[in-house]
């Protein structure tokens, strides 16, 4: 799956269009000025002209205040919009965190929502234990029995050669049968085991990683999903979810993390080390501490510190803030 185009010009990392860009530029040298006296400089009337401003003030570039036009330039822009994302990715980070600890509570909320009415019925699943290769036998099993695509989260997982090897066999079938498969990853799987990663890749698994992913869970198409009860990193026991509600909530919740998480083109193209600078500077710009970046990277706090001047360098700047803003105008964000 190819990575999207990064943003060629500061116009389209601020999300704008070429009209918008060019009212902004023309309305950037009337700033300060009346609401009235920038509509007739613009030959508008003033309710043609704050239509038309709508786009830019949504985006917080553009401010009406006391009847005044006022206009960020476009390093303030960029910092605006760079601290607006960090803010609202740990708002989701927050709530998302907030919805994986209510999934073990859904059957048991759903069956008393029910008895209320005098009329219960069991929830579609059981909770089984069957021995080492379990997980990997069962998983197989339903798979073949259903249809759509795998989502996988894989927290460790990883790191049990013996279980990657027939995971990954079983990956190339789905995708040879034109499945689609997902999973995403700690970010720390790209230095604890990136040869178990690319094999993946190369067996066709889309690959995105996160700084956390919270517990183990294989959603498979809309008919069954897999996870460790209670939520965690084993395989035993195993709930088994057949209701079709529920495994379509946890699907939900799969595609709300894979938004989130950043793809590892690297893996795709074969190169024999990712490239984590926007991971980097993902973390800087929602204020984690290098302490917080080396265990989510699995590296030590010598080497975050090391890569994140080399960050700075290669950018230019003189602070974290900075660099945050020149790699919002170069796209890396």
């Amino acid at each position: 799956m190819p990575a999207p185009r990064p943003p060629a010009t500061l116009r389209e990392a601020l999300g704008l269009g070429d009209d918008d860009d060019q009212l902004y530029e023309r309305v950037r040298a009337q700033a300060g000025r009346q609401v009235v006296s920038v509509a007739a400089a613009l030959r508008r009337t003033p309710e043609e002209l704050l239509r038309e401003l709508a786009p830019l003030v949504e985006h917080g570039i553009v401010r009406i205040e006391d009847d005044r036009v006022f206009v960020d330039s476009p390093a303030e822009a960029v910092v605006r919009v760079l601290s607006e994302t960090a803010a609202t990715a740990a708002r989701a980070h927050a709530r998302l965190s907030d919805l994986a600890a209510a999934v073990p509570l859904l059957a048991g909320r759903a069956v008393r929502s029910m008895a209320d009415d005098g009329h219960v019925r069991p929830i579609d699943g059981e909770i089984s234990t069957g021995g080492r290769t379990h997980a990997v036998d069962l998983t197989r099993a339903l798979i073949e029995q259903s249809l759509g695509e795998v989502r996988s989260l894989r927290p460790d997982q990883y790191l049990e050669t013996a279980r990657e090897d027939a995971m990954t066999d079983l990956l190339g079938e789905v995708v040879g049968q034109g499945r689609r498969a997902r999973a995403i990853y700690p970010v720390r799987a790209l230095t604890e085991s990136r040869d178990a990663l690319a094999r993946r890749a190369a067996a066709g698994e889309e690959v995105r990683v996160l700084p956390n992913v919270p517990t183990r869970l294989c959603v498979i198409g809309t008919s069954y999903a897999l996870l460790p009860e209670p939520l965690g990193f084993v395989d035993e026991p195993l709930t088994l979810l057949r209701q079709r509600g529920l495994v379509e909530a946890l699907g939900l919740w799969f595609d709300a993390l894979w938004e989130r998480a950043l793809p590892v083109p690297e893996l795709e193209r074969g190169e024999g080390r990712p490239d984590l600078r926007r991971f980097l500077l993902q973390q800087l710009a929602e204020g984690a501490q290098d302490e917080q970046i080396a265990r989510r990277l699995g590296v030590s706090l010598r080497t975050v510190r090391r890569r994140v001047a080399d960050l700075l360098g290669e950018l230019g700047a003189d602070t974290r803030f900075q660099a945050g803003a020149e790699a919002v105008r170069r796209g890396w964000l």
